[in-house]
């Protein structure tokens, strides 16, 4: 699941920009795995709801202002929807078709353990909140996996019923 196409690993991605990617960084990443993808078509694809909105971050030092950052999951979605449009999908049947959730969830994920941790710095040594925390995070943990499942049983029904035509 963490493999690029070309042989990299999209979990080194992601853990490297946790804050996210610029377009340009995105697109740069796909072309390095020989994928050809432009700003224009990236730009698309979040119009069309395929990918996420970016988060405006500010550039450090004054009055520099701010930079749109994408998830990295990012780069991992562009994948999936290349694969679909080479499996004969086409942009309409996958935007009905598939459950685009996934970076919305691994976003969720990455600031779930954000809070996480930030409260595990906060309570010192308590060890019920200690307990509690753990528990947390095993829910947590839970609940993403069986969302992630969720989505991906319903994009292989999506996929089998393509088949079925």
């Amino acid at each position: 699941m963490g493999q690029l196409i070309g042989g990299g690993n999209i979990d080194d991605i992601e853990r490297d920009h946790p804050l996210g990617m610029s377009v340009q960084q995105i697109v740069e990443v796909l072309a390095s795995l020989g994928e050809r993808l432009t700003e224009a078509t990236f730009r698309k694809y979040v119009q069309l709801g395929l990918l996420p909105r970016s988060v405006r971050v500010g550039k450090k030092g004054k009055h520099r202002g701010s930079q749109g950052l994408y998830p990295a999951t990012s780069v991992r979605q562009v994948q999936l929807i290349r694969q679909l449009m080479q499996q004969g999908f086409t942009i309409e049947e996958i935007q009905t078709r598939f459950l685009f959730l996934r970076g919305d969830l691994d976003a969720l994920r990455g600031q779930l353990e954000r809070v996480l941790t930030q409260l595990a710095g906060a309570h010192g040594a308590d060890e019920l909140l200690t307990r509690e925390l753990e528990e947390a995070r095993r829910i947590g943990t839970g609940l993403f996996d069986k969302l992630h499942d969720i989505e991906r049983r319903l994009s292989v029904q999506a996929r089998m019923e393509r088949a079925a035509v």
